[in-house]
């Protein structure tokens, strides 16, 4: 199997089959199959960089620019990833929107530190701020009754806080199976552990967030 034709869970990012025929294109020198390579995974990127932005930065930084300074770079960069495809490209993709928010997170936290009035600084990587997974977005749903709504909301604020109970690597692996939806093998490459190390670190992290979950009093806000 190569690097851009892995098994794939069509939730967050765009099919396999048509990005495989895309990328073909691309290789031919195909510079409309380029532009709709990229196009196709704007939403899916869009979706991605909403959830990891942190509050922060979203007051300071709109999403879709964060997603057109990515796909800028997908393109100036593309020659070389058709040269040598070390990852499948949605987790090509996946990777440069990651180091872009990180880019981010540490200029911001920079110009926190030069700011008089600065707010309270943020706490841990990208991914630990509470709404790297809001979950009351993810989960929203605009025909539940206001009582059942409340609940649903009830849950979120419950779930969203035992993720921030979780040691970062318990996080991350939950973030990537459960929201962006990678497969277990997706997630191996990504991490750079073999298919079983990631499946039981999963396994792992699954079992502590039940356990914090089922604890008396779990922050509920």
């Amino acid at each position: 199997m190569t690097a851009d034709s892995p098994e794939r869970t069509p939730l967050l990012w765009p099919d396999s089959d048509r990005t495989r025929e895309l990328l073909a294109a691309a290789r031919g020198g195909d510079e409309d199959a380029v532009a709709g390579l990229l196009d196709r995974h704007r939403d899916a990127l869009c979706r991605l960089v909403r959830a990891r932005m942190d509050r922060g930065i979203r007051r300071r930084v709109d999403a879709s620019d964060v997603v057109q300074d990515v796909l800028l770079e997908a393109s100036n960069r593309l020659p070389d990833y058709l040269d040598q495809p070390a990852l499948p490209f949605h987790l090509w993709l996946r990777r440069l929107a990651r180091d872009r928010l990180i880019d981010m997170y540490r200029r911001h936290r920079q110009a926190q530190r030069r700011s008089v009035d600065r707010e309270r600084p943020l706490e841990g990587r990208v991914h630990a701020d509470r709404s790297s997974f809001d979950l009351a977005v993810q989960l929203a749903d605009a025909e539940l009754t206001p009582a059942a709504a409340s609940i649903r909301r009830e849950l979120q604020l419950r779930f969203r806080d035992a993720l921030e109970d979780l040691g970062d690597d318990d996080r991350e692996i939950l973030i990537m199976r459960h929201f962006e939806q990678l497969t277990n093998s997706e997630a191996a490459a990504v991490l750079e552990l073999s298919p079983a190390a990631t499946g039981m670190r999963h396994l792992r992290a699954l079992r502590r967030l039940k356990t914090i979950l089922q604890e008396p009093g779990t922050s509920q806000q």
